[in-house]
């Protein structure tokens, strides 16, 4: 039993390795990439629209809407980094019905990638919004002897970020492997709807958290000083 998709190794030689993680990374990106061409290829801008255009649009507005309401201004900026994040991960988690695809978000290495994506991002967006001096000085509020402290947030909450992602994913991949040797086939069926529920739970947890961190990187030091006296 693979605890990792790390461990599916589909070709190696010398110090490079092709696993199972690699090959359904770039399988799943491409596959994104591809819909979002055919989706998108057709859009009308009259008044008259397809019914795909329409269910496309109220998902983006809804997805728009979720991302102002966690207190973030011009949503539409943020919109292809933190869509991008819900839809990969998603997409890793519905395409585990799929015989012999293993998401890569069950390896650890995939998830501290999109959490060091979320690193960088936080700073970049905060910098474009507050300015590099403004920005660094959100660094030492409410006083100077919190830098350190904030430091360690900053990095802790990304390790907290790949580890809550990839320990539920691989315990869902883990607990339908296990059913499925002891159990009738009626069993792993359930218990991979209920997987399919919890990977698009936690795409919105991750996300939802990647926005939070984002909107308090951008958040002036004016308005963090009428929330924190």
């Amino acid at each position: 039993m693979r605890l990792t998709p790390d461990a599916w190794i589909f070709w190696q030689y010398g110090i490079f390795t092709l696993n199972a993680t690699i090959l359904f990374t770039w399988v799943l990106m491409a596959v994104l990439v591809l819909g979002a061409v055919l989706i998108t290829r057709r859009l009308a801008t009259g008044h008259e629209r397809s019914r795909w255009q329409n269910l496309l649009e109220i998902v983006v507005t809804a997805i728009m809407s979720q991302i102002e309401d966690v207190g973030l201004q011009n949503p539409r900026r943020y919109l292809g980094f933190l869509g991008t994040l819900f839809l990969f991960v998603a997409a890793a988690a519905l395409a585990t019905v799929i015989p012999g695809f293993e998401p890569p978000t069950a390896s650890l290495s995939t998830t501290a990638a999109l959490a060091l994506c979320v690193l960088v991002a936080v700073p970049l967006f905060g910098i474009s919004g507050q300015g590099l001096l403004a920005y660094l000085k959100s660094y030492l509020q409410p006083t100077p002897i919190m830098l350190p402290f904030n430091l360690i947030s900053e990095v802790s909450r990304t390790l907290a970020l790949a580890i809550r992602l990839f320990g539920n994913m691989m315990s869902g991949a883990m607990i339908i492997a296990i059913l499925l040797s002891i159990t009738p086939f009626v069993f792993p069926i359930v218990m991979t709807l209920l997987g399919l529920l919890t990977g698009m739970v936690q795409a919105y947890i991750f996300t939802i958290l990647a926005a939070v961190y984002i909107a308090a990187a951008t958040r002036s030091s004016k308005a963090l000083n009428k929330i924190v006296p």
